[in-house]
């Protein structure tokens, strides 16, 4: 019996890097074009679960696996938005800035029956408190672009980190021990 054939759901370099450790490589890349506008009220939890089911859903095949994720960074009930430009970032750095917050990555495997599976992973993230020159070097290098929350882990700011608790990569987009128990659970060959 061969592998089963896996089709990952983001165009992410980090997503494939990160599958890359679980000793995988993908059969596929098919990025999900999907509306990720939180519903009125949403919580992140449910936010994050609903668009890894959704961006799985989406980018569904006959052929093979899907297997998507989300990463909601959250102050309290508040999800925070992807960094689309500084403005965004710069708010998003300076409410983070000296406090916790949570990151939320969700991972969803769609089977080709349709079986659809999920997994969360929370982490505790917590940032120094910022001085307007540590805010202005991290903005200037441009890395938060696209970044929920306005910032990636993987880079600069993992200087500024100044304690987590819970999955590093699920923190980068894609949580690698619920990603390993769901691709076990689909027959997947890993050690």
């Amino acid at each position: 019996m061969s592998a089963p054939s896996l089709i990952l759901a983001s165009a992410s370099p980090r997503r494939r890097e990160l599958l890359a450790r679980l000793g995988l490589e993908p059969s596929a890349i098919a990025p999900a074009d999907i509306d990720e506008t939180p519903r009125k009220a949403e919580l992140p939890r449910d936010y994050a679960i609903r668009m890894a089911r959704e961006k799985a859903e989406a980018a569904a095949s006959a052929e093979g696996h899907v297997l998507a994720g989300d990463t909601v960074v959250a102050v309290g009930r508040r999800i925070l938005p992807k960094a689309e430009d500084e403005a965004t970032a710069r708010q998003c750095l300076q409410l983070l800035s000296g406090r916790r917050h949570r990151v939320l990555s969700a991972v969803a495997l769609r089977a080709p029956d349709g079986t659809l599976r999920d997994r969360l992973s929370e982490t505790a993230v917590k940032f120094k408190r910022l001085s307007n020159e540590e805010l202005a070097a991290y903005l200037a290098g441009g890395e938060w672009h696209g970044k929920a929350g306005g910032y990636a882990i993987q880079g600069a700011a993992e200087g500024l980190i100044s304690w987590i608790q819970g999955s590093h990569s699920g923190v980068v987009g894609l949580p690698l021990y619920e990603t390993r128990v769901l691709l076990k659970s689909a027959g997947f060959p890993l050690d």
